[in-house]
């Protein structure tokens, strides 16, 4: 496959294993935490960085905001050889008992956004691999990291989605307090679902690389509480950053040593040697 239509990427630029991210500015602090970071590409929305975990190479790249320019990178990615995913990413929580500074582990996504829905029927799940899904679990749970487990809430529009609580009272996000009918309750519809928190990517990465036979996974911050609204709880949100990279880095490293273990084998599991 030659250079790719947007990123640019060419062949052997690409790794197999690829930590991804929202922010451009994130790249370069998650490609510090590898061994012989160089930066690759930089176009648009996407900063593309090259290091390794454990001796394997490794790629670092920022999707942008939303689905459209996430499937962009997915679809580059794995023309090109990528073939596991692990999104470290930002999100609102909504589930009761997430605080500011949590860390949640997506185990699928309900698909509120377009560019999933213009690769499959809306009936398909957008569901994490599961070797990803415990990947992090154990990264997370040997940081001793606060982290919950579950779906989230994916969706195309931050301001027409999210709610802020004013005077003791949900009240839109978007400008001058728009909001059509059919918006009004579905934050209250996903919360009676149990749902764990809503961000704006996994649905569309989730979907693509079922179809497309890849491994993906996510784990996110809690940056604020939704609807949002002030909170006593104040973090450092750069430090919280660094060790949800910490885990996210920490967790390519166990898949890369559980593909060395399989022998040529489709799955791991806990008992393979």
């Amino acid at each position: 496959m030659g250079e790719q239509l947007i990123t640019r990427l060419e062949q052997g630029e690409v790794s197999g294993y690829a930590l991804l991210c929202g922010e451009p500015e994130r790249v370069p602090k998650i490609a510090a935490t590898l061994a012989g970071s160089r930066k690759i590409r930089q176009i648009r929305e996407y900063t593309i960085f090259g290091g390794t975990v454990s001796n394997t190479p490794v790629t670092v790249a920022s999707t942008g905001i939303g689905g459209p320019s996430t499937a962009i990178l997915v679809e580059e990615l794995a023309n090109l050889g990528a073939h596991t995913m692990i999104r470290i990413g930002t999100s609102g929580g909504i589930a009761p008992g997430l605080e500011k500074g949590d860390f949640v582990i997506s185990t699928g996504a309900i698909r509120a956004d377009g560019t999933s829905r213009s690769y499959a029927w809306p009936e398909f799940p957008a569901v994490a691999d599961h070797e990803v899904v415990m990947a992090l679990v154990e990264a997370a749970t040997k940081a001793r990291a606060r982290f919950d487990v579950g779906i989230c809430f994916s969706v195309d529009g931050f301001y027409s989605e999210n709610k802020v609580l004013k005077e003791g009272k949900i009240a839109p996000m978007s400008q001058s307090g728009y909001m059509p009918s059919f918006m009004e309750n579905r934050l209250d519809d996903v919360k009676k679902m149990k749902v764990k928190n809503i961000e704006m990517e996994n649905g569309t990465l989730f979907t693509l690389a079922s179809l497309m036979g890849l491994r993906a996974g996510s784990i996110c911050t809690v940056s604020d509480v939704v609807p949002w609204h002030p909170t006593e709880k104040v973090i450092d949100f750069e430090q919280n950053m660094t060790d949800c990279i910490k885990i996210g880095v920490d967790a390519m490293k166990t898949l890369i040593e559980w593909d060395k273990r399989k022998k040529g084998a489709k799955f791991w599991t806990p008992s393979t040697k």
